[in-house]
């Protein structure tokens, strides 16, 4: 699998199927290698994850990510494997813990409290499950959802790499010291076309608002130097400028190689809108403009 530099992360569930398949055919278009789409209150990734892949030619579909808690073992196994052999191997899984909230609240099950044993004991349990269908041509590679250091260790031990999501380039620079060398590092960079700060950082409180709220990200938040006061009031400035690149074009490319300097592999990039009434729908122009068709035209 070439992963390529540079993905598209992006919710699609406010999009028709087949809305979503067109952007998605769109994103290849651009130059992107991977579309990666998460898992949370709408589709199941994975037979969401075959129709993208039915309905473009070159491009990486990934999970960003599939929870553990949402399937077993060996379903998980089954899924992976039978999209890699249908789409002759342009599907990756990403895995996560998910949060407490989510797996108790929504889903009803039992958080576990050592999320890292927990994965660990997960990972061994999919490498061992049964499959009797005909197998991809090639092993099919697992990134996880990895902050802490931990979680990225057992990224770096026995997966193919991590996909940190909500980070800042002084995060990856962290984790590409923990994974070593070898192994995937996939950071998600929220970016926003607008220069006037205090609309864009109106608009980057209310994208962050649901991790601001989340035990996962404030921890991590607090091991990159951010303190209490930095963490209440929808955040301060200086947090929110760390997690979502806002300004100009050029402001936006500095940030994503500042991802890349740091030790990234792979940047996928979540494109805010500044339009209010298309809050929840990706900014395609933007992503179409920083796509490396276009970045190799200009």
């Amino acid at each position: 699998m070439q992963l390529g530099k540079l993905g598209v992360w992006a919710f699609t569930d406010t999009l028709t199927a087949g809305s979503a398949a067109a952007f998605a055919a769109r994103a290849e278009r651009w130059g992107y290698s991977t579309f990666w789409i998460p898992e949370a209150f709408g589709r199941n990734p994975f037979p969401f994850a075959a129709w993208l892949l039915a309905r473009t030619d070159k491009l990486i579909v990934a999970t960003g990510i599939a929870s553990i808690y949402a399937r077993d073992p060996l379903a998980m196994r089954s899924a992976q494997l039978a999209l890699a052999e249908q789409s002759d191997g342009r599907f990756l899984l990403g895995l996560g813990v998910s949060h407490a909230h989510m797996v108790e609240r929504v889903r009803g099950h039992l958080y576990d409290p050592k999320p890292v044993s927990r994965m660990r004991a997960y990972l061994e349990q999919m490498a061992e499950a049964p499959y009797r269908a005909p197998a991809p041509a090639e092993r099919p590679p697992i990134v996880l959802a990895a902050l802490g250091p931990r979680m990225l260790e057992l990224a770096g031990s026995m997966a193919d790499g991590a996909h940190p999501y909500c980070v800042t380039p002084e995060h990856t620079a962290q984790a590409r010291r923990i994974l070593g060398p070898g192994k995937w590092l996939c950071p998600e960079q929220k970016v926003l076309l607008e220069r006037d700060p205090s609309k864009a950082r109106s608009i980057a409180r209310q994208a962050l608002r649901l991790y601001l709220a989340a035990p996962n990200y404030l921890n991590n938040f607090k091991r990159l130097g951010f303190g209490d006061s930095d963490l209440t009031d929808g955040g301060s400035d200086r947090l929110i400028d760390a997690l979502v690149a806002w300004g100009d074009l050029e402001a936006i490319r500095r940030r994503i190689r500042e991802h890349w300097d740091a030790g990234a592999d792979h940047v996928c990039i979540q494109a805010l809108n500044p339009d209010p009434a298309e809050a929840r729908a990706p900014d395609e122009a933007l992503l179409e403009r920083l796509g490396p068709c276009a970045s190799a035209a200009g």
